[in-house]
């Protein structure tokens, strides 16, 4: 008769873990029903046998170990499909186990395939889903672990995938945004490079040509421009490969801690860049303590959880030092005030929200606020950035056309004289 490992809750509310044996998981169900247990997980558990079934288990399990020892890279692009296909199998009356045994076989992307295999390896051994996903730090980070361990302990497993691919998901579109906020000044910027080198390469050496021929003074807009022109033709290699090793080496000296620091700090200096970076680091924390708080994370757990998806480092240092004094029995609203960091009317809704006992609501409408103003800062960085690349671009383009046509009306005037 199969075996069923189970987890669920009795009626004093106390967490139980063991097996039993059942035709089927519905009297399994039946069963646990009876003994007034509440189920949070059922999975029968697999061994392999030579009959026709236990051989096909092999086989999936075999694949799986092909699947970890070919150079499949597991990342963060793979939590949000492995979760909405987690979501889709428990709304359908899955358990956990049963949904990723079942993905394990029937996912066709080998990364996904993959990880879902590693999950259901260590599931087979015993492991709870969210001790397994520690096992794929490079997928699941900790704040999502944590959620999924709140789930299972409190029997909302799907509530709390829910809400976590809700989360996921405007972060990826926010993302998105930015992206395609920069689509079009990158654009610009190519076209302009590819005015450059169609004059530098197309169009200067005919120039060059037709007034050695002609002879004549030049004006001096047209000398500045060819100067330029031969400077660029000439030196411009040493100029391009000073410019990639200066890259290169701000870019190493960013990824030190001191680097890090320094040009985030130099960040929140700079117009229209700085209440961007302020926006993005309020709708982080406000988010992602949102989510945890409403999940059952205690308040302590929720506020580091919270410190580890802040990547910018004075925000995250000033964000810790208001931790240390939460701990100590002070309201986050007047610890975050403190640091002189966060704009002072987050602070007041803040107050108002833990004056009021209302606090992970009130951490969703600032959410939601940043969120709009994040778009807002981005349309108008978009809007700035290419009216500078466009005015940038018909300046080079008028200094070009002014410096030819001026040289070709000194050179027909000295002709007539």
């Amino acid at each position: 008769m199969p075996r069923f490992a189970y987890s669920a809750r009795d009626r004093a509310g106390a967490a139980v873990s063991a097996t039993l044996d059942a035709p089927n998981r519905k009297d399994a169900l039946r069963l646990l029903a009876a003994r007034g247990l509440q189920v949070t997980t059922v999975a029968e558990e697999i061994a392999v046998r030579k009959s026709s079934a236990g051989k096909k288990d092999g086989e999936v399990l075999s694949f799986a170990q092909r699947l970890r020892s070919s150079k499949v890279r597991l990342g963060r692009r793979q939590r949000l499909p492995f979760l909405q296909a987690l979501h889709d199998l428990a709304s359908s009356g899955l358990s956990a186990g049963e949904a990723v045994h079942l993905l394990s076989r029937r996912l066709n992307d080998p990364a996904l395939r993959a990880l879902c295999s590693g999950l259901w390896d260590r599931l087979g051994e015993g492991q709870t889903l969210s001790s397994a996903m520690e096992d794929f730090p490079n997928v699941f980070d900790t704040s999502t672990i944590s959620l999924i361990h709140a789930g299972e302990a409190t029997g909302s497993l799907r509530e709390v995938l829910g809400r976590l691919i809700v989360h996921l998901t405007e972060q990826r579109e926010l993302q998105r945004q930015l992206l395609t906020a920069l689509a079009y000044p990158i654009l610009l910027m190519l076209a302009a490079g590819g005015v450059v080198l169609f004059f530098l390469f197309f169009l200067l050496p005919r120039l060059q040509s037709l007034f050695d021929s002609l002879g004549g003074k030049i004006p001096t807009s047209t000398q500045l421009l060819i100067g330029t022109a031969h400077f660029a033709l000439h030196y411009g290699w040493i100029v391009l490969i000073a410019a990639v090793f200066g890259g290169i080496s701000f870019w190493r000296w960013r990824q030190t801690e001191p680097g890090r620091i320094a040009t985030d700090a130099f960040s929140l200096k700079v117009p229209l860049v700085g209440p961007f970076v302020t926006a993005q680091t309020v709708h982080a924390i406000s988010h992602t303590l949102a989510l945890l708080l409403e999940n059952g994370i205690t308040t302590a757990d929720a506020l580091r959880m919270t410190e580890r998806q802040i990547m910018h480092r004075i925000h995250r240092r000033a964000f810790s030092e208001a931790i240390d004094r939460v701990i100590e029995g002070e309201s986050l609203a007047v610890a975050l005030g403190r640091t002189g960091y966060f704009p002072e009317l987050v602070i007041d809704r803040l107050l108002v929200g833990e004056n009021t006992g209302n606090i992970v609501p009130c951490l969703k409408d600032i959410a939601r606020n940043h969120q709009k103003i994040i778009s807002g800062q981005l349309d108008a960085f978009t809007r700035i950035l290419a009216t500078v690349m466009l005015l940038a671009v018909f300046a080079f383009v008028g200094f070009l056309a002014f410096a030819i046509v001026s040289a070709i009306f000194q050179l027909s005037s000295s002709f007539k004289m």
